[in-house]
């Protein structure tokens, strides 16, 4: 767990316990040095800390030939949609909303340490218009499954890979509309048993967006284990 802030390093070092051993560093420099003695399973870091901030520990674990495959997840208290974009851009496995609580801190510490499933964001189905829009030209899609990360949409116009575009989503009971620029991961071509289309990942959301969908998408979720009791 890697944070400027004592008090709250050891909270989520407190929180993650529950996980597996936990080393804590105060900084981005000394958590390199750290992960590359050690080699973690998995790294928390505040997204903003002075000199080497979790954005830029990220990248270079990711680019480590030591440590790339380390899972990352990097967490954010700003306000503004900046700071999470940083964090995705540095190609963090999740993205987390400070103040941190321990059960979303938990729920991602299981999925990435869990070297038998994926390690993709939990799931849930929806049907909602969704309009899309590169540079001047706009078109409709369908989204079909959306996590607190992203979104599956229908599309008969497809975009490159890595491409970015605008999106714009109203959720399917409830007032919350999403709006943000978002990042080709996949492509579904048209011609096979399902419907063409994209996978594409949120790199513009703000604080309070971030936690109005992870509270949408775990509303409908099945019930999540709960680790205080050790049951479902």
């Amino acid at each position: 767990m890697v944070d400027d802030t004592p008090l709250l390093r050891e909270m989520a070092a407190l929180f993650l316990a529950r996980a597996g051993r936990v080393f804590t560093a105060g900084s981005g420099e000394e958590a390199l040095v750290l992960a590359r003695a050690i080699r973690p399973d998995l790294v928390f870091a505040d997204v903003s800390m002075p000199g080497m901030d979790g954005a830029e520990l990220c990248r270079r674990i990711k680019e480590s030939p030591l440590l790339g495959d380390v899972p990352v997840v990097l967490l954010t208290g700003s306000e503004t949609p900046e700071e999470r974009e940083r964090a995705v851009r540095a190609g963090a496995d999740d993205v987390i909303p400070k103040p941190v609580e321990r059960i979303p801190l938990l729920d991602a510490a299981r999925r990435l340490l869990d070297r038998e499933r994926p390690h993709g964001l939990p799931r849930i189905q929806v049907e909602a218009p969704v309009r899309l829009r590169r540079r001047r030209h706009e078109w409709a899609g369908t989204a079909r499954n959306l996590s607190r990360g992203g979104v599956f949409v229908e599309s008969d116009e497809l975009v490159d890979r890595r491409a970015e575009l605008e999106i714009a989503l109203a959720l399917p009971e409830t007032p919350l509309a999403l709006a943000s620029n978002a990042q080709v991961i996949w492509t579904r071509p048209p011609g096979g048993e399902h419907a063409p289309g994209m996978g594409l990942r949120f790199l513009g959301l703000d604080r309070r967006t971030m936690r109005q969908l992870a509270e949408y998408v775990e509303e409908r979720l099945p019930a999540p284990f709960d680790y205080a009791r050790g049951e479902a």
